[in-house]
């Protein structure tokens, strides 16, 4: 079966990453853990808040590359010598993936009370008209 192109008008070009970013969205998978928040304030910012509970800094890392950004979490083995009655909190290790837009800016994480905050910037940029030169081969 031939693949579906969304872009595929011969006016639209360069949005060949944006298709390509369309199917990478598409295949990724919806986990639930751990949960998340996505706020956007007035200012234009946006705060990614993930609830990390039982997590410390060391156990939590944070990674660009390119336009995702990912959050990896593993605590480590200290649990291994108590013996538990009942284990409620979730304490596996996970990774979570979002993906930015460009020019997207992320302008640091905060972890408090059990919740990674990651404030990200997106600054505006304006249109602008430009008036391309037009040269003559006929010298």
């Amino acid at each position: 079966m031939p693949r579906m192109r969304y872009f595929n008008s011969p006016l639209m070009l360069g949005f060949d990453d944006l298709e390509a970013t369309l199917e990478r969205v598409s295949k990724m998978t919806a986990e639930g853990y751990p949960p998340y928040n996505i706020e956007q304030s007035d200012d234009g910012r946006t705060r990614i808040t993930l609830a990390v509970a039982g997590f410390r800094e060391d156990d939590l890392s944070i990674e660009r590359a390119g336009s995702q950004l990912t959050i990896y979490g593993r605590q480590s083995d200290e649990d291994g010598e108590k013996q538990f009655l009942h284990r409620g909190i979730a304490a596996r290790q996970f990774q979570r993936s979002f993906l930015l837009a460009d020019g997207m800016r992320v302008l640091e994480a905060n972890l408090s009370k059990g919740l990674l905050h990651i404030d990200i910037d997106h600054p505006v940029t304006e249109d602008s008209v430009e008036t391309i030169p037009i040269k003559s081969s006929e010298s």
